[in-house]
């Protein structure tokens, strides 16, 4: 019963973040702000609206290791599973976007700043509050850097079908379905964990983060398929700034966060190698299959371990 209770509870929250980033998106062009800003920040911080609602849930209820494994395996999966699948269904990818001049120290420093936060063994509430101010500093980098930029219209979107009730009124359920999924999504997951002697770390990392993972699926390989390459790869590396900064800044805010390096030595291993080969992709424009291929290795790897680790508990 709990793994349905918690499929369902991931579908309200996929569908509670769809509903809330579609009518902000209204929002903003019924006051004429910039597309590209729109997306550059709504949806960017849309599609980790799963993952902070997730995580910032684990921490309330004081499950500390789900709240940050689940950003964890969600920035790896990003690089290794999103980013590759975008690398092997495009072809003659040239990004018109330096993301290496202009993107890699985005994609590294929350890294960074993430592990040395970590050293003490704690994310304390004063670390969150400077992981969000790091997620504003990104907003604004992105904002002025779209000025004078030409900008296309955000499919999908009928200004003229704008109405404020219906608009509220979406919202409002979108909220709904994402506290509530993000709650019986930590509840459920946590009885499974139990149930088959699993740890929260291990649940977190694979189960939750995949299927909070799954906006930036869709979104970058929607966006990919239809040649819009710097939308997916800029989406890849919005959502795992979004994830350390915001998600787990939240989620510290609510509650100090315990963090073992030695314990988690090989996922956070991971993710900082994952991040590492990003940049290196980057700064050789190195947008193919075989890089593509590169990315899948590295999760057959991190996928081994982890099943290995439930098999030994």
């Amino acid at each position: 019963m709990d793994f349905v209770i918690f499929i369902l509870a991931m579908g309200a929250l996929i569908v509670g973040a769809d509903f809330i980033v579609n009518q902000s998106e209204r929002i903003a062009l019924h006051f004429n702000i910039s597309e590209f800003v729109i997306g550059a920040t709504i949806i960017a911080l849309g599609t980790s609206l799963p993952e902070m609602a997730a995580s910032v849930a684990a921490s309330y209820g004081g499950k500390s290791d789900i709240a940050i494994a689940n950003v964890i395996g969600s920035n790896i999966l990003n690089i290794t599973f999103v980013l590759a699948i975008i690398f092997m269904i495009t072809q003659n990818i040239n990004p018109d976007r330096d993301f290496f001049a202009k993107d890699a120290i985005w994609a590294m420093l929350p890294v960074i700043i993430f592990l040395i936060m970590s050293l003490d063994g704690m994310i304390s509430r004063f670390d969150g509050m400077l992981l969000l101010i790091l997620m504003f500093a990104y907003m604004v980098f992105l904002i002025d850097d779209s000025k004078g930029l030409r900008t296309e219209a955000i499919e999908d979107i009928d200004e003229d079908a704008f109405t404020w009730s219906s608009t509220i009124g979406l919202m409002i359920l979108g909220f709904i379905f994402v506290v509530g999924g993000a709650h019986f999504a930590i509840e459920s997951a946590s009885n499974i964990a139990h149930e088959f002697g699993v740890s929260e770390w291990i649940i977190g990392i694979i189960m939750i983060s995949f299927g909070t993972s799954l906006p930036e699926v869709v979104v970058s390989i929607s966006a990919a398929i239809k040649g819009k390459v710097d939308m997916a790869v800029g989406n890849v590396i919005g959502s795992n700034l979004a994830n350390i900064t915001m998600v787990i800044g939240l989620s510290a805010m609510v509650k100090n966060l315990p963090i073992s390096l030695l314990e988690n030595y090989f996922d956070i291993a991971t993710m900082t190698a994952a991040t590492i080969i990003l940049v290196y992709i980057t700064a050789n424009k190195l947008y193919s299959r075989p890089a593509g291929i590169s990315l899948f290795i590295v999760l057959a790897i991190f996928l081994e371990h982890t099943l290995a680790g439930m098999g030994q508990v």
